[in-house]
């Protein structure tokens, strides 16, 4: 028997075969997310929810032909996208995702930005009980805006996440959401898991009708596929779903590295600190920094490097080769690099330092960037335990996959052994874990990890 694993990221929608007796995954789909509304103001970020259907129903359709015995459909999702839904699945919004920034936007008090003014109005306990995520991007940001604005969203309608509202549209029931979602609201007190009612009535939002919390695993909608009526079970946050398909145990730490990058270590309780605490599965938690410059920055230190070539109508095959090539003929260089090209967990603003002459090399350049992004690793994981309370590093995502130098680079700097998440696809990974628990298969999520774990063989590590 099989289930339907749909991962709707940020540059794709991508579906797949989970086959849970054998624990395979098969007939991987990727369908291009939809591009962004145009014409929009700078700050904003919007897409159109039709569209985001039709490609769903796109994925699932290619892969649908394959899992004739399809007992089920399991899903992450982009975290922080949000669709007002009614209860019936129909969107009557926009759909907004994570890259939206309009909260940055000026308050017309002139006392700053609407986010300066939402922050103004928490304290240091309401921000740590939201497990010190809040920041431009998650929802609370759009709802504030919305209500400073007088456009608050009719009562009537459910500000549901991505994966939410998808699963409400296609199966025509009310959104529901689980904790990992519901925490990416922004609006969710992590100790209790209920939302907090003193941030709603600070930031003036009670009139808000939040979603319903439901555990994992609950089945939130039925769809018709391939002629059999089939469950949808909630919907998860990408981030939980890729630290569980990296198989990550108690005394490892997450290093996942992609366009973005984050350093988590699992914890058996909410623990607060100079990072973010994010809801996991089976009552434990993650601690974390995200959002470190990984694949963007490099990819636009890339982009001008190639720039001469693509000015004269030349496009380079495959700049990467020659670029990881290049690093690794180089030691440590004088250079140093400072990757926050944009807003991170390490400043926005970037910079390239101590430059000499005879290190004005691709090689040497991207050695500095490899270098720098390992240091800023080895800081916040120390952020996180200062007393380095792990036995070895996790490596997962794309970018930190297929780099053997960036992998080798960043184990010098902790001095550790490391090993690869058993599979590139890690959120189908990590759906297969959660469809084994859902399905009934496996008594808890721990339970499905330990026996997925002995069955890819986890001891097998490189030093």
């Amino acid at each position: 028997m099989s289930l339907i694993g749909l991962d709707l990221g940020t540059s794709y929608i991508k579906a797949g075969v989970l086959d849970i007796e054998t624990l395979t995954i098969a007939h991987v789909q990727r369908v291009p997310f939809p591009a962004a509304l145009p014409g929009l103001p700078p700050l904003r970020r919007e897409y159109d929810p039709h569209q985001v259907i039709a490609a769903v129903r796109s994925a699932l359709a290619a892969v649908a032909f394959f899992a004739e015995d399809v007992e089920g459909i399991v899903l992450c999702t982009q975290m922080h996208g949000i669709v007002m839904t009614t209860d019936k699945g129909e969107p009557r919004s926009t759909l907004t995702t994570w890259q939206d920034q309009r909260v940055l936007e000026p308050y017309p008090s002139g006392t700053g930005s609407y986010f300066d003014v939402m922050m103004a109005r928490l304290t240091p306990d309401d921000i740590r009980l939201l497990g010190n995520e809040t920041r431009p991007g998650l929802p609370v940001g759009l709802f504030f805006w919305l209500s400073e604005q007088g456009r608050a969203p009719d009562p009537s309608l459910t500000p549901a996440s991505l994966a939410d509202f998808v699963v409400a549209h296609l199966c025509e029931t009310r959104p529901q959401t689980d904790i990992t979602n519901a925490m990416a609201h922004g609006l969710l007190d992590v100790e209790t898991l209920r939302w907090h009612d003193g941030v709603i009535e600070r930031l003036g939002l009670r009139d808000m009708r939040l979603p319903e919390i439901v555990p994992h695993g609950a089945v939130t909608g039925w769809l018709e596929l391939g002629g059999r009526r089939v469950p949808c079970y909630t919907p998860v946050g990408d981030y939980q779903c890729a630290i569980l398909g990296a198989l990550l145990q108690p005394d490892e730490l997450s290093l996942n590295i992609s366009t973005g990058s984050q350093v988590s270590l699992l914890r058996e309780a909410a623990q607060f600190g100079e990072y973010q605490t994010r809801t996991f599965f089976d009552g434990r938690y993650a601690i974390t920094v995200t959002h470190i410059p990984a694949g963007r920055a490099l990819n636009a230190l890339v982009r001008l490097l190639c720039e001469l070539a693509t000015a004269q109508g030349i496009t380079l095959d495959d700049p990467w080769a020659y670029i990881t090539s290049a690093a690794a003929h180089v030691n440590t260089p004088t250079m140093q690099a400072n990757l926050s090209f944009f807003s991170s967990a390490c400043g926005d603003a970037g910079e390239l330092r101590q430059l000499v002459e005879d290190e004005l090399t691709v090689g040497h350049l991207f050695r500095a960037a490899f270098e720098s992004m390992a240091h800023s690793y080895r800081t916040f994981a120390h952020r996180l335990s200062p007393q380095a309370a792990w036995r070895r590093i996790v490596f997962s995502g794309g970018l930190v996959q297929k780099t053997a130098l960036l992998q080798t680079i960043i184990c010098q700097h902790f001095e550790s052994e490391y090993r690869l998440s058993p599979a590139q696809e890690d959120t189908l990974l990590g759906l297969m874990v959660l469809g084994l628990a859902f399905s009934g298969r496996m008594s808890s999520i721990e339970a499905a990890t330990a026996h997925v774990s002995d069955v890819y063989k986890l001891e097998a590590t490189v030093s």
